[in-house]
């Protein structure tokens, strides 16, 4: 792949795929149209601030700016060496780019400027491009010193599936939407994968330093840049790096004005320093508290709830629900064991979303007989006095008796004895509620 432009996935549709694909564990080799949410709802990676990649960035050698975290407002006033006329940049902390142009990044100039931006900026909700309406909270602030630039450029790493290898990612159009470039641009982007057991190899550094117009001394520092950026990748289990942009200042130096890294969930067992910064009033607070009780859960946009247990089924339980003209509401995998518990927790999940409409339960007795399940359902919707209609299909081992079970409960339960079936019955639900 050297010196060749490479094509960017767009990075909803990529994150959530690669959510999918690890509930799966299988390769994903075709497209999701259907499953793509709105932006950002939901992390499918583990992400960090910005001030947190950048104290990654600066235990690798990677040159950041000097920068100083604030949680409140008066912690502006107090920071150490800050003269009252100095200037200033103020972030939000939000995961979530297209800060800028929100009103989350600002350059302030002495300490009542700052205060007042502080102020502002501390509590609110900033609504992005990739937020969606709703917005991310704003509990922190990094404080960084103006760095002057003549050029922005863009440097990243991710890990490709395709080609099995990690691709470092450059641009000489840095501080704009990497994915909008990638789309407009293609061939501005230069990219080359790295050989596994060969590793990062010189020539690579320099093909990337003379398509981004580097020379002399620049060349040797963005080598040693992305050295660290692929050694970050393996040694920290990450699935994206991103700096955007790379400042060239004045004086030729590199430095490292932006930070975004993107941690493997599967991974976090081995860096558990990493998962401790965490920040869960970013994620939505359903996809959290399904992950607290081992819920493989997505929101999505539709009305139609689904439950059902493995990956693979759920994927193909929402294609029949767009096949029959419906909208799934959430990806929910239950896992294999599924227990009265499991159920009345994942029921509780569904039913904090106000947009959902009726709910589909799709489950395979296979591990667990049917007549088990059946009565782990029943005792779910009894615990939770679920007000919407319900749609259960099952299939597998005593289906029968899980069938009478669920026929017999008193409850408003309707069954289906296939697939289809059910997720006809769920759309007219929906279309009817």
């Amino acid at each position: 792949m050297t010196g060749r432009a490479m094509p960017i996935v767009s990075g909803v549709c990529e994150r959530v795929a690669r959510q999918l694909i690890s509930f799966a564990g299988i390769p994903v080799l075709f497209s999701l149209p259907w499953i793509i949410p709105e932006p950002s709802r939901g992390p499918i990676l583990m992400h960090l601030h910005e001030y947190q990649a950048k104290a990654i960035f600066s235990a690798y050698g990677i040159p950041v700016p000097e920068g100083q975290v604030i949680r409140d407002a008066t912690d502006a006033v107090s920071v150490a060496g800050m003269p009252g006329e100095e200037e200033w940049i103020v972030k939000a902390q939000v995961h979530a780019g297209g800060r800028g142009k929100a009103g989350g990044i600002c350059r302030v100039a002495g300490r009542e400027e700052l205060v007042s931006e502080a102020r502002r900026l501390l509590g609110m909700r900033l609504k992005t491009s990739q937020t969606g309406a709703a917005g991310l909270p704003v509990s922190t602030l990094y404080l960084e010193r103006p760095v002057p630039v003549e050029r922005e450029l863009y440097l990243g790493a991710l890990v490709d599936r395709g080609s099995e290898r990690v691709v470092l990612m450059a641009s000489a159009a840095g501080g704009m939407d990497i994915e909008e470039l990638a789309r407009e641009q293609p061939h501005a982007i230069l990219a080359e994968a790295v050989h596994p057991c060969a590793g990062l190899r010189g020539y690579q550094c320099r093909n990337i330093a003379f398509g981004l117009g580097l020379s002399g001394e620049q060349i040797a520092e963005i080598t040693r840049i992305l050295r660290s950026v692929y050694r970050l990748v393996l040694e920290k289990d990450a699935s994206l790096v991103e700096i955007n942009p790379l400042g060239v200042t004045p004086e030729g130096h590199l430095m490292a004005l932006d930070a975004k890294v993107d941690l493997d969930d599967n991974a976090l067992y081995r860096h558990k320093d990493l998962a401790s910064q965490r920040d869960v009033s970013q994620e939505d607070s359903r996809e959290s508290r399904a992950r607290e009780h081992g819920l493989n859960y997505i929101t999505l946009n539709g009305n139609i709830a689904c439950m059902v247990n493995g990956a693979g089924l759920a994927m193909a339980t929402m294609d029949l629900i767009k096949l029959h003209g419906g909208e799934p509401a959430n990806f929910l995998d239950v896992g294999g064991g599924v227990t009265a518990e499991r159920v009345a927790e994942a029921f509780k999940i569904i039913v904090s979303d106000p947009g959902v409409r009726v709910i589909l339960i799709n489950i395979f007795g296979g591990i667990v007989r049917c007549d088990l399940i059946a009565e782990g359902i029943i005792r779910a919707l009894r615990e939770v006095d679920l007000q919407l209609p319900v749609v259960v299909r099952l299939e597998g081992t005593n289906v029968m008796q899980g069938r009478d079970l669920l026929a017999q409960s008193g409850l408003e339960v309707r069954t289906a004895d296939d697939l289809a079936g059910a997720a006809q019955q769920a759309v007219m639900a929906a279309d009817s509620a």
